[in-house]
């Protein structure tokens, strides 16, 4: 079976630039577009000698054009860690708004298939656990936070509103959290914070008393189950996230043990709005993709320290927002 023409918008980032690394690896051939707000080139660097493979600065929210045929639109581009859309609250908007637009605008014109990168945060502080799709959320829309779950929830509503009035081939996944090699050491999460201040032998700054919980991916089963989405026929919402649940302080004292650093556990204070517990329901994932997590959450800490100790230089950085 020919390769596919994909387009990846925000493709440089760190999920994005995993998937442009697999659907290469399958045969495809993928045009990256990021603005490096928060992806940076280097996430790609050692994709550029692929003839396969087109790297193209571009701010989706200003302007969007592809030239030639394409079979399937990867919505990707979004600032998504705390860090970033607490100082880019507009970009955030914009982009889930705006970018979302003209990316189904895009897909549109081409008639590909269209897919929306959304995320758990649309569940906000859940008060029903786990999280199934039917699930509405608790969001609050004024909070600081608010911008990137409502950014995402007007970004499926679009979505939907595009496959039932304009008949768009689309799918929605809400990714839940992701890790793994190419993460910033400074973009604000908790495993990529932890490894960072482990391996500088640094408190690790445990916000609250660390028993809200995390349910974390690594970032190859999460990629798996994104391209198992957006080379089928379903339309979602489908939760891709693993429903091995920990509290963050698990994760902490994890961290600790594989690096084997002598940090201590410092309590810092809990954001404003954040999230108790987080765990996905994946039933329709197994189901309807005969998707489920494989790579163990050890191994895959393992993994990610071992990047984070060979691979962080300065050029990982991500440039200052505009």
């Amino acid at each position: 079976m020919p390769g596919k023409r994909v387009v990846v918008t925000g493709g440089a980032g760190f999920l994005g630039s995993h998937l442009c690394e697999r659907l290469l690896a399958d045969g495809h051939r993928v045009i990256c577009l990021d603005n490096f707000l928060t992806g940076v080139p280097a996430n790609v660097e050692h994709l550029m000698p692929n003839p396969d493979f087109t790297l193209t600065r571009c701010d989706i929210t200003d302007f969007l054009h592809v030239p030639g045929p394409v079979d399937l639109v990867l919505h990707f581009a979004s600032p998504a860690s705390p860090i970033d859309y607490l100082r880019l609250p507009i970009q955030t908007l914009k982009v889930g708004a705006i970018g979302t637009w003209h990316a189904l605008g895009l897909a549109k014109d081409k008639g590909a298939r269209f897919l929306l990168a959304s995320t758990s945060e649309v569940y906000g502080d859940p008060q029903v656990h786990p999280q199934p799709e039917e699930y509405w959320g608790h969001v609050n829309p004024l909070g600081p936070r608010g911008v990137y779950d409502e950014a995402k929830r007007y970004a499926e509503a679009l979505t939907t509103a595009y496959r039932t009035s304009e008949s768009l081939d689309t799918a929605i996944v809400r990714i839940f959290n992701t890790y793994g090699p190419r993460m910033r050491p400074e973009d604000g999460r908790a495993i990529p914070t932890f490894i960072r201040q482990a391996l500088a032998v640094s408190p690790l700054t445990v916000a609250g008393d660390g028993t809200q919980t995390r349910s974390v991916c690594y970032v190859s089963d999460t990629v798996d189950g994104v391209l198992r989405l957006a080379f089928g026929d379903h339309a979602g919402p489908v939760n891709i996230g693993n429903p091995d649940e920990r509290s963050v302080l698990t994760i902490a004292q994890d961290v600790i043990a594989i690096t084997r650093t002598t940090s201590s556990i410092e309590f810092v204070d809990r954001p404003v709005d954040d999230p108790a517990v987080r765990r996905p329901d994946t039933t329709r994932a197994r189901k309807l993709l005969d998707w489920e997590p494989q790579v163990e959450w050890h191994d895959g800490l393992r993994k990610t320290v071992e990047w984070f100790r060979h691979a962080v230089h300065e050029p990982l950085s991500a440039p200052p927002g505009r």
